[in-house]
């Protein structure tokens, strides 16, 4: 088991998950396409634009080999995604929504097959930068990355037209699973004891209990501490918007309880699971 914890297999969760986004789309309004979400500027045509762009970057670059966009000069990742996924949303705005469902639609079944042909423990052609910075991402790894991706975004249309929905376990606990895997990088300036341990309990049904450690000088997935030295406690639906910033840190540690040291859970609730 490397410092990322246990695999997990996400592949099987795509169809499912997409099916469940274009049952929303499709069941959508003309009003509704214009809603505005969490991402700041966007509206519900926007965040479908930017799921398509996703599928159309990780075919042409998984699939395809093809480099895409350049970063500018002194770019960094945050500033480079943010100009290239504006850009491509601009673009989408041309496009009808039943050309984005169609698309999705079709697509969607080229990157499954995509991902099925990958060796899960191979290099991830993708690393997950809020996981590690100076180890490089399995490729399971990068695709439940993406599968959170998805999943997010539906979210935030849901939360947009007020559509409950994808938020069972089978589909959301995944989402929690591959967040929690922020948990080491969220620590890593905590000096502390080898062995020290960080317990994040998320309640629900989706919900489930990770721990990081401290070994070999880094802080890395470890299986669930009985004793350890710092326990963050949150719901599931605060924990999934915290990892991803539909909520601030301070909301997330008002909704939270927590209990030891006191840096060591500051530290484990500024987690992010997203590039930002």
């Amino acid at each position: 088991m490397t410092i990322f914890g246990p695999v997990i297999d996400v592949r099987p969760l795509f169809s499912r998950e997409r099916e469940a986004m274009l049952d929303l789309l499709g069941s959508l309004g003309p009003a509704d396409w214009s809603k505005p979400t969490v991402c700041p500027g966007w509206d519900v045509h926007d965040i479908v634009g930017h799921v398509l762009n996703d599928h159309m970057r990780r075919l042409s670059g998984s699939r395809d080999g093809y480099g895409g966009a350049v970063f500018a000069d002194d770019e960094t990742l945050p500033a480079y995604l943010a100009r290239v996924n504006e850009e491509f949303v601009r673009a989408t705005r041309q496009l009808s929504p039943q050309v984005m469902i169609d698309l999705l639609g079709h697509l969607g079944h080229q990157l499954d097959a995509v991902w099925a042909a990958r060796d899960l423990e191979a290099p991830a052609d993708l690393n997950v930068s809020w996981a590690a910075t100076d180890v490089g991402s399995p490729v399971w790894l990068d695709i439940a990355r993406e599968y959170t991706e998805f999943w997010v975004h539906q979210q935030q249309v849901r939360d947009a037209v007020s559509v409950p929905g994808a938020c069972g376990p089978e589909l959301m606990g995944p989402v929690l699973d591959v967040f929690a895997r922020a948990l080491p990088y969220a620590l890593r300036e905590q000096e502390r004891p080898e062995g020290t341990a960080v317990t994040l309990e998320v309640t629900g049904p989706a919900g489930a209990r990770w721990s990081a450690a401290r070994c070999a000088g880094r802080w890395a997935m470890s299986p669930a501490d009985a004793d350890p030295a710092a326990l963050v406690t949150m719901d599931q639906d605060t924990f999934w918007r915290l990892a991803t910033r539909g909520i601030t840190v301070e909301e997330a540690r008002d909704r939270a309880n927590v209990d030891g040291d006191p840096a060591l859970t500051a530290a484990a609730t500024t987690l992010l699971a997203v590039v930002a």
